[in-house]
């Protein structure tokens, strides 16, 4: 196991080494920002001091070996456009974010897990039809949409829940949630609700087909053969049979859904991260850009990295093949 690990850790280490190469070459390649920091009126001796200050002056090779350092030392730079620390500028958003995106990924996952399980257990049955005509919606109408329909619908029209902002907040060690409070879980609803619906379906569509081919196994016959319960055969061996495909698709839905929950976070005026960097590739603020690509791709590398421990305790299978 432990060469297993090793194994793992060091391939992680290399897609980051290689990562942030591509990330800083290509963010660094796109546009001037000193043309939208520096007026255009200002004389070429404060533009060059400008230049100078924010380190666009050195060769990009030297840039980039002054930022890997910075990085190795947990320094993501400084905002060209707000003048504070990176990190201290996407960690004050990034709660927002986290909240909305946990919400509704998990219980997209829940909900859709059991309705697709139900779905592939009783095919025939006109719920189960009805669960899948549903999740074809999931799949089929643009999120844009989906949000400005809401809107419409339960904040205008009906006026039950608002149409955007985070509500009232609280602090918990230091972090503003608005989860707990009522105002805070009104303003949730319909982002949540927006951002779920495509993971919803696709788990849907992903456990009624695990489950479907599960139950002609012979796994499943032969328990039924001995004397063992519907519930728990779903229980002890449909639910741990489909779970390593599920964990999966949990794992990268939930990375890329914090890395781009921009356009829901923008329909609902939802100020987290996505907002943020939308303004920053606005007004070029390169810091801002790196320092977010290189922690979504951390993010990615890690939930990989977590699965594939996750599929080891699970299946032996995968740790002996890996260090076969």
């Amino acid at each position: 196991m432990l060469g297993f690990i090793i194994q793992r850790f060091l391939q992680a280490v290399l897609v980051m080494a290689v990562m942030s190469v591509i990330v800083f070459c290509g963010v660094y390649a796109i546009g001037n920002p000193i043309d939208i920091v520096i007026p255009p009126e200002a004389t070429a001796d404060i533009r060059a001091e400008a230049i100078r200050r924010l380190g666009l002056d050195r060769p990009l090779y030297e840039q980039y070996f002054i930022f890997i350092s910075n990085l190795l030392q947990g320094d993501l730079g400084r905002s060209f456009v707000y003048n504070v620390p990176v990190l201290e500028l996407i960690g004050g958003r990034l709660p927002a974010t986290l909240e909305l995106v946990l919400i509704s990924v998990i219980s997209a996952t829940v909900l859709g897990v059991g309705l697709g399980v139900y779905a592939g257990y009783r095919p025939d049955s006109w719920v189960s039809k009805t669960i899948m005509a549903v999740s074809v919606l999931g799949f089929s109408v643009p999120s844009f949409w989906v949000g400005l329909i809401l809107i419409l619908f339960f904040a205008v029209n009906l006026g039950w829940l608002p149409a955007g902002g985070r509500g009232d907040t609280v602090e918990i060690w230091g972090v503003a949630w608005s989860f707990p409070t009522l105002d805070g879980l009104s303003h949730i609803v319909l982002p949540a609700v927006n951002l779920a619906l495509f993971k919803l379906a696709m788990m849907i569509r992903l456990a009624r087909a695990g489950t479907r081919e599960i139950m002609l196994t012979d796994t499943i016959k032969f328990a039924r053969a001995a004397g063992l319960s519907e519930a728990t055969i779903l229980r002890r061996h449909l639910l741990k049979l489909i779970s390593i495909p599920i964990i999966t698709v949990f794992g990268l839905e939930l990375g890329s859904t914090l890395a781009f929950a921009v356009v829901t976070e923008t329909i609902f005026s939802w100020p987290g991260v996505g907002k943020l960097i939308i303004d920053s590739i606005t007004v070029l603020d390169r810091p801002v850009m790196v320092a977010y690509l290189i922690l979504v791709a951390f993010l990615f590398v890690t939930i990989n990295f977590v699965i594939d421990l996750v599929f080891a305790l699970i299946d032996p299978r995968v740790r002996h093949g890996a260090s076969a």
